[in-house]
């Protein structure tokens, strides 16, 4: 299915009948990922899955977004899912996805009541860099500096490019230029903030072994969101809800008494 935001072409997934739940995949992923949990679900919700702009068969932006444009976004595609007969919703979010439902229901920006909140593996928690993250940054920051210099630029046109697509993470190497100023800008934005202001009941589910937000970040959110419960899967990683995938679908039916 389609829809169209700011003049972007959205895909996404819709299945099922009942109560609304909408799914946010995280950063570099796309809603493919979230099949076996759309599966689960569809038995007895309607499941909406969005590609966010910039990922999956959607178009990407024109120009790099903040967290509160992909926080506009989201509340957009909730508006265009949700039908006069859903009085609330559930929202799901892994990773990235989990960092913007965050900020979102946070801040009483979405219109529609939730009823519940799942967050996999969120980010959203922004840590003090290491000595070692610290040098790699200031090294990145003279390599781009002299690479920008006119002469250079005049003389190697395309170094800068290529010295960016070497520097920082894979999901950040992969991305085009201003998915890459998008990123930048949202692994800044801490929403800790948020956390008390969650007032809906929220199951937060991780992998013990997550390198990208790892587990202390799960139980701070588990401390700072009212009746807020954890799921630990062992062994599993970022990608807890495939790495540990029987586990986590068994997790998620308890939660939203699926049948």
């Amino acid at each position: 299915m389609e829809m169209i935001y700011q003049g972007l072409r959205v895909s996404y997934i819709e299945e099922g009948q009942g109560p609304l739940v909408v799914l946010f995949h995280g950063w570099g992923a796309n809603k493919e990922l979230f099949q076996a949990i759309i599966r689960t679900l569809a038995v007895q919700y309607r499941v909406a899955a969005p590609d966010t702009p910039g990922f999956g068969q959607s178009q990407e932006p024109p120009q790099a977004w903040s967290l509160e444009e992909y926080c506009a976004f989201s509340n957009a595609f909730i508006e265009h899912v949700a039908g006069p007969e859903d009085g609330e919703v559930i929202l799901a979010g892994h990773s990235h996805g989990g960092r913007t439902l965050i900020r979102l229901v946070g801040s009483g920006m979405l219109k529609l009541p939730v009823r519940k909140l799942i967050l996999i593996d969120s980010a959203g928690i922004v840590h003090e860099k290491t000595p070692e993250q610290l040098r790699r940054i200031r090294r990145y920051k003279r390599g781009k500096k002299l690479l920008s210099l006119p002469p250079v630029k005049a003389l190697f046109p395309h170094a800068l490019e290529k010295f960016q697509s070497r520097s920082g993470s894979a999901d950040y190497r992969m991305a085009s230029p201003v998915m890459r100023q998008s990123m930048v800008k949202v692994v800044n934005e801490d929403v800790r903030e948020y956390l008390p202001r969650i007032q809906a009941e929220t199951l937060l589910v991780w992998g013990d072994q997550d390198r990208d937000t790892p587990l202390e970040d799960g139980r701070l959110m588990e401390q700072q969101i009212p009746g807020s419960g954890l799921a630990v899967l062992a062994g599993a990683g970022h990608f807890s809800f495939l790495d540990r995938q029987y586990q986590f679908l068994a997790v998620l039916r308890s939660f939203l008494e699926i049948q």
